[in-house]
């Protein structure tokens, strides 16, 4: 997903930084309020943040010939919300860009935008529709995982089709090759990050049951305890 220091046009490079930035700006604020109000959940906050760290950094070869990781940005979404994760999907990026020469740091607006944008938000819309519908915590939470880490990658190939159309068939041509080349390995990468995202919420439910509940996270259907997660 990490599209490669230097790898993009300046002009898309630019206008990346530009989407990405409004909501980094509301994430910093959401987060400082989170850590003020609940000191407590500051341990958590890095567990989430360490979680997509690892995740985000394995780069497993694809049958395609490209590189393929999960994202885990589904946990934070789901514990904490969409903006506190753009803070730490953008802090994750930058130390990998600096540390790890994954991505870079003139994509690194594109990157969050994909990453830690629009795959959180995506998967926390499923997860409450999922649970407003009425839908187990497990299963609610392995389908904001595996959709946060496959829009992802819809967004990345999306942003590679514009800096890049085809020769021939444009916008759409290209996005159809980088898709293609991104769904192979993806979905069942994405099947993997939503059943281990499901074991890491099972194992914090059994650890730290109290501080998931403040955060709307309970086991079992909607009934009380499910409408208290739609509600958050």
């Amino acid at each position: 997903m990490h599209i490669a220091e230097g790898f993009l046009p300046p002009a898309h490079a630019i206008a990346w930084v530009a989407a990405s930035a409004p909501f980094v700006v509301h994430g910093v604020r959401q987060l400082t309020r989170e850590v003020r109000e609940h000191p407590e959940s500051t341990l958590l906050l890095g567990a989430s943040g360490a979680f997509m760290f690892v995740l985000s950094a394995l780069k497993l070869p694809s049958v395609t010939g490209s590189c393929s990781h999960p994202t885990g940005s589904g946990l934070g979404a789901v514990l904490f919300r969409p903006p506190v994760v753009a803070v730490l999907g953008t802090v994750t990026l930058l130390f990998q860009a600096l540390l790890l020469a994954h991505g870079g740091l003139t994509t690194l607006g594109a990157n969050v935008f994909s990453m830690a944008v629009v795959g959180p938000w995506a998967g926390y819309g499923v997860y409450r529709l999922a649970r407003g519908l009425g839908a187990r915590l497990e299963v609610a939470v392995f389908c904001a995982a595996f959709v946060a880490d496959l829009s992802t990658y819809c967004v990345t190939s999306v942003q590679l089709a514009l800096a890049f159309p085809d020769p021939v068939s444009g916008f759409l041509g290209a996005l159809g090759k980088f898709g293609s080349i991104f769904a192979v390995t993806q979905i069942p990468l994405a099947v993997s990050e939503g059943l281990l995202t499901v074991l890491v919420v099972r194992l914090l439910l059994q650890s730290n049951a109290g501080e998931l509940a403040r955060l709307g996270l309970r086991a079992g259907g909607r009934g009380k305890a499910g409408a208290e997660a739609v509600t958050r």
